[in-house]
């Protein structure tokens, strides 16, 4: 059986640095986790399902090691074409990573989704598996446990060996730095691979359009829930400013499927649109470093989830 583990382990091993990718159903708690081993945002997060498309790598750096996280879309039955290419993004990711992270909310019991990606990681033998309890802010004790024995007995009716069953709330900040500690020495060992205060390799026109999509998806979860596609145009320094004065000019297209979907993403009076930069603008700022002016249009991509052409101009 698994350790229910609890407790920080002494390590005195040879710096160590690898890949870690969290899978879980939509929702589970991925990106959340991430942006707290992290230490800042680095994955989008929101209370919709399937919101990441990209893979992220969020890169915590210790004494140690270096743990770099790829925080993949969830994996998922697809509908559309979208949804395929997501899967195989999934896939591809399990099959490069030194440790697999499979996140079950705590707060949920589990179903045929989570039984669903257990059985496709029952294929990956030689991969350590750690069984991640998320949410636990959520949750009595009692139903803590209930949990912890759930998923240990998944484990057991699928043929997985749990390397770890941690659970950790990102958001109570509750045994978060233990799971990198469980982690690290499951690493090969290595020098860094990327430099000292690097949080991240996803280019800074994704990381701006990810934060646009997600003030964008916030309002509108019922209307939209997956129509929205952000693709950042340009960003360039506005000219003529003073030197401790710097703006930098960002012109982003918002993408919905029809035109019905316009008047939900502008609202009355461009009320909506507004607030999305408004609340966007704060978090790119906070991660550029720099004052912007965002510029934000709304377009018509009709159909874009079903349509190859589509699919690769907006960069999926």
């Amino acid at each position: 059986m698994a350790r229910m583990s609890d407790r920080s382990p002494e390590s005195h091993s040879p710096h160590r640095a690898g890949f870690a990718c969290f899978v879980g159903r939509p929702n589970a708690g991925k990106s959340t986790l991430t942006n707290a081993l992290v230490g800042t945002k680095v994955a989008i997060t929101s209370n919709r399902p399937q919101t990441t498309r990209h893979t992220v790598r969020g890169i915590v750096h210790r004494p140690d090691a270096q743990l770099v996280l790829v925080d993949t879309p969830g994996l998922h039955k697809p509908r559309t074409l979208l949804g395929e290419r997501l899967n195989d993004v999934v896939r591809t990711t399990w099959a490069e990573v030194d440790v697999i992270g499979f996140c079950l909310p705590a707060d949920q019991k589990l179903g045929p989704g989570d039984r669903f990606i257990a059985k496709e990681l029952a294929g990956i033998k030689k991969t350590p598996k750690v069984a991640i309890v998320t949410k636990t802010d959520l949750v009595e004790s009692k139903a803590l446990a209930e949990q912890l024995i759930a998923i240990q007995q998944l484990g057991d009716e699928l043929g997985i060996e749990w390397a770890e069953i941690v659970p950790v709330s990102a958001v109570g900040d509750n045994q978060v730095q233990l799971l990198a500690d469980l982690i690290t020495p499951m690493l090969p060992e290595s020098p860094p691979l990327y430099p000292e205060g690097d949080l991240t390799d996803e280019p800074e026109m994704v990381m701006v359009a990810e934060l646009i999509r997600e003030a964008a998806l916030e309002g509108v979860r019922d209307e939209l829930p997956h129509s929205i596609a952000v693709v950042v145009e340009e960003m360039i320094p506005r000219e003529n400013r003073p030197a401790d004065r710097p703006l930098l000019d960002i012109h982003a297209n918002v993408y919905i499927e029809r035109p019905s979907q316009k008047g939900i993403i502008i609202g009355p009076k461009g009320s909506r649109l507004k607030e999305v930069g408004m609340k966007s603008r704060k978090h790119i700022e906070a991660l550029l470093g720099t004052p912007v002016f965002l510029d934000l249009h709304v377009k018509v991509a009709k159909d874009w989830q079903r349509d190859p052409k589509q699919l690769r101009k907006l960069g999926f």
